[in-house]
C-alpha cells in the first residue's frame, strides 16, 4: 500500500522533490516547532495576548497614578482640603446646616 503510494508520488514531476528525505525532515520539524513544542507558535500567541493585556493595564494604572499625584498636589492647599472634605465627606463648620438635594429621576 505504502509502496504503491510512494511510487505514484515519485512518478509525479514535483513528487520526487516532495519525497526527498530532507524535505520530509524539514516538514516534520516545522510541524513540530509550530504546534507540538513547548515554545510553539500557538503558545507564543497566547503569551503575546497576555503581554498586550498587561501593557494596557499598566497604561491605565500609570494614568491613574498621575491623576492621584495631581489630586495630592491640589490637597496641599488648605482651601482645597476644606472643599474636598465638604464635597466628599459632607463635613461642615460650626453653626452651619448642610442640605443635600438628590434627584428623583432615575437615569437609564
Amino acid at each position: 500500500m505504502i509502496g504503491k503510494l510512494s511510487n505514484r508520488i515519485k512518478s509525479h514531476p514535483i513528487g520526487k522533490y516532495i519525497w526527498n528525505k530532507y524535505v520530509l525532515i524539514f516538514v516534520v520539524f516545522a510541524v513540530w516547532m509550530l504546534f507540538l513544542d513547548n515554545y510553539s507558535y500557538l503558545e507564543h500567541r497566547v503569551l503575546n495576548q497576555k503581554i498586550e493585556e498587561l501593557e494596557t493595564n499598566k497604561q491605565f494604572y500609570q494614568s491613574e497614578i498621575q491623576k492621584d499625584c495631581l489630586q495630592i498636589k491640589k490637597l496641599k492647599n488648605s482651601n482645597e482640603i476644606e472643599r474636598y472634605a465638604r464635597e466628599k465627606y459632607y463635613m461642615k463648620r460650626e453653626n452651619e446646616v448642610i442640605y443635600i438635594i438628590e434627584s428623583d429621576t432615575i437615569k437609564n
